[in-house]
């Protein structure tokens, strides 16, 4: 589980991340990268919609983007926000898919 510290919790800052970010688009996310000079922390935030799915759906494609993600932190550089937008197909691909999203989108979106 991703600690606090590594996680974006305000809705300014998943708005800034949104708008401002480079964006990565997947098969199945859709990946919002920016640096934060004012954090020392990697920071992601997830946004599984209702379009994907029902409560238990969007709650699995959640668990496996969190995953995904917590594999990531120790091998970026600090002071970047992520956030990762589930598109209605996440729940039907595999966690392997899944995981290469993220991480093609972050390793581009650092360099």
């Amino acid at each position: 589980m991703l600690a606090r510290a590594n996680r974006v919790t305000s809705a300014g800052d998943y708005r800034v991340t949104v708008r401002r970010g480079r964006r990565f688009v997947g098969a199945h996310t859709v990946a919002y990268v920016r640096p934060n000079p004012e954090s020392t922390q990697v920071r992601f935030g997830f946004i599984v919609a209702k379009n994907v799915g029902s409560a238990v759906r969007r709650n699995t494609v959640r668990r496996r983007l969190k995953a995904a993600s917590f594999e990531m932190v120790g091998s970026m550089a600090p002071g970047t926000d992520v956030v990762i937008r589930a598109l209605p197909g996440a729940f039907d691909a595999s966690w392997v898919t899944l995981r290469a999203e993220v991480v093609r989108a972050v390793t581009k979106g650092v360099m």
